[in-house]
Formats: C-alpha cells, sequence, structure tokens
C-alpha cells in the first residue's frame, strides 16, 4: 500500500459525506486544460495523449491550476480524458487541434462489437493513468485532495459509434433503435471496464470519483432508463461494493438530465453535479438532502465582466447554501478561451461570500 502525505484540506470530501463545513468547496471541471496559457506551452511541445499516457506530464498539468491560484482550489482532477476506455477497448482516437476526438474508424454495425479487446485488463492498457494518479498524490503533498474521473457508458457508446463530436448523435441514436440488444450488450462491456478502471483509480490514490454522462440530457427519460440509469447504477453499486471499507465519494454529472433527478439521488452516488438548465431550489426540492449537489454556474458567466462574476456566485451560493451538501463548480467544463483571471475573480468569490454567508447562518 502506498503511502501518502496527510491531507491538509478535506473540504470537498466533508461535503460529500454530507457533514458540514466552513464554506463550500470549489473545484472546476477541465481547471486543467486550454485557458491555462502554461497548458498550451505544454501541448506545444506534446500530444494530448501523450501527456495523458506521461505521468510526469499528467502530473505537471493537473499541478498547474493547483500552483497558479494557490489556495484558491479544493481539489485537483487527475489529468486524463473519458475516451481512454475506448482506447483500452481497441480503437483509435485522435484529439484534433481546433477540432476535439477523432475516430477513424468508428464502430459502424454491431458485428463490430467483435473486434473490441472485450478482456480488457486495466491495469494493462490504462497502467499510465494509476501512475499519473499515484505521482500527482505524492505531489500535491496533501494540499487538497485527488479527484479521478470515467466517462459514463452512454456517452462512451456515442463516441464510439459517432466517431467524435456530434449535434444529433443521430448514428448512435440509430444503434438504441434498431439494435437496442446489441446496444445493452456494448454498453455492458463498456460498463465492465469502467468498474475496473475506477477501482483501478482509487487503488491509485483516488480520493473522490466523477462519473460523466456528458450526453445523458440527448436521451429522452424512457431512454435514459433503459440505455443510461442501469449502467451508471451498476457502476456506483460494484465499485463500493469491491472496495468496501475503502470506498470514496462518488459524482455523478448527467448534463441535461433534470428530470432524472429522482432516480440519479437513489443509485448509490453521493453527488450529483449539474448543469446550468436546473434552479437550485429545485434540484434541492427532488434530492431532499439525500446526495450533496454540485454545480452549477453557466461557464459563459466567466467571459462577463468582474461584478457580474460575483453577483453570479453569490445568488448561486445563497440558494445552494454554503456549510452543508453543496460543492461549487461550473454547469460544465471550463471553455478554452475563458481569461484564468476570470477564474481567479470566481474563486475569490467563493472564498469570500461562502465565509460571509456562514458567519450570518
Amino acid at each position: 500500500m502506498t503511502e501518502f502525505p496527510p491531507l491538509k484540506n478535506d473540504l470537498i470530501l466533508r461535503a460529500a459525506r454530507g457533514e458540514k463545513t466552513e464554506r463550500a468547496p470549489v473545484w472546476i471541471m477541465r481547471q486543467a486544460g486550454r485557458y491555462l496559457p502554461e497548458f498550451r506551452k505544454e501541448r506545444e511541445k506534446h500530444d494530448f495523449f501523450t501527456i495523458c499516457r506521461t505521468p510526469e506530464l499528467a502530473t505537471l498539468v493537473t499541478l498547474q491550476p493547483i500552483n497558479r491560484y494557490d489556495g484558491l482550489f479544493d481539489a485537483a482532477i487527475i489529468f486524463s480524458d473519458i475516451l481512454v476506455i475506448p482506447q483500452a477497448l481497441g480503437l483509435v482516437v485522435e484529439m484534433i487541434p481546433g477540432k476535439g476526438p477523432h475516430f477513424p474508424s468508428p464502430l459502424e454495425l454491431p458485428e463490430d462489437i467483435d473486434k473490441l479487446n472485450k478482456n480488457v485488463d486495466v491495469y494493462k492498457e490504462l497502467g499510465y493513468v494509476f501512475e499519473a494518479i499515484t505521482m500527482t498524490r505524492k505531489a500535491l503533498e496533501g494540499r487538497v485532495p485527488l479527484l479521478g474521473f470515467i466517462g459514463a457508458p452512454w456517452t462512451l457508446m456515442a463516441y464510439m459509434i459517432e466517431g467524435g463530436g456530434s449535434n444529433t448523435l443521430s448514428k448512435a441514436k440509430t444503434w438504441l433503435f434498431k439494435y437496442p440488444e446489441e446496444s445493452k450488450k456494448l454498453l455492458q462491456i463498456i460498463t465492465d471496464v469502467a468498474v475496473n478502471f475506477l477501482i483501478g483509480q482509487i487503488k491509485a490514490g483516488a480520493q473522490m470519483v466523477q462519473v460523466f454522462e456528458s450526453w445523458g440530457g440527448e436521451l429522452s427519460p424512457h431512454d435514459f432508463k433503459l440505455f443510461s440509469l442501469p449502467y451508471i447504477k451498476e457502476i456506483a453499486n460494484r465499485v463500493k461494493n469491491q472496495l468496501k471499507n475503502d470506498a470514496v465519494p462518488m459524482t455523478i454529472f448527467c448534463k441535461g438530465s433534470w428530470y432524472a433527478l429522482e432516480s440519479l439521488s437513489e443509485i448509490g452516488y453521493d453527488t450529483i453535479s449539474l448543469d446550468w438548465t436546473i434552479d437550485p431550489i429545485y434540484a434541492k426540492s427532488i434530492t431532499k438532502g439525500r446526495v450533496t449537489l454540485q454545480g452549477n454556474m453557466d461557464p459563459n458567466v466567466l467571459y462577463g465582466r468582474d461584478e457580474n462574476i460575483r453577483s453570479t456566485v453569490k445568488t448561486m451560493l445563497e440558494a445552494f447554501g454554503t456549510n452543508e451538501r453543496y460543492i461549487v463548480n461550473l454547469g460544465h467544463g471550463i471553455l478554452p478561451t475563458v481569461d484564468p483571471e476570470a477564474v481567479r475573480v470566481f474563486l475569490e468569490t467563493v472564498h469570500s461570500v461562502g465565509l460571509e454567508l456562514n458567519k450570518k447562518n
């Protein structure tokens, strides 16, 4: 068992467990990435997936926002990508500058499932992520907890069939409606890898993990219950059952799936991350304190004036509360052209307003 430095800031872990906190903890999805000039310098030297696969580089860029905003973030999230699971399954994934992920040979017909590597050894195929997590956890020296993550099965399936991003997901949805049983077979294959991958991340040192169902909102409520919910539920249950006392808090983020809040509160996750289309009061009324809520500021607010950022943060904190069952975040990943100083305004406001509101309570 690897020994790590003692943790100095456990706010986010306490919030995820439902314990009271001195203020609401904060981190940002994609906080290590393209909006930072220091990250862009690394990208000039290295391909995106080279950074993911090189533990020293993944550690370096994971620490970049922690170092830049010293004392303002309450968590680091390992630099990786949700599409490393499709790579482990045998698909080629490229990251095209200015375009995003690209699969030269996506799945086209159900017979293509047979071409996948169905017996994935995550320690062999994805061990570089585990190494990066262990290395980063040590390098953090206990400043903040380290988060791991995966993409959810439906989201990964959609990428694997579409071959990249899509406005309609028509190819992936064709599978759901034309080949429903084969779709479920593929979703189960991805789920099995996802479970083992998350367990490996936690054993490597991840202190909290998040499952990204980024395209959950592209499904109708009925189809979400068929092709998303059973698999994300299975992931939470299997990970926690296998790890038992070594389990860590788990977060689910289903972008656009406002209709699923009730169900998401009951399937084993500690935290539900919300996009910006969900009203905090509505979310609290549905979840009834059963889970911690995370989010949900529109990432585009960071393009606004400083006073607008501050007022939006204040309104958000007043609505969610600041000392119990709440983690501050954006409603999706930070956009690549955001000014890093706008992020500083956001983080400083979360700290100052959170502490101020707690004093009043």
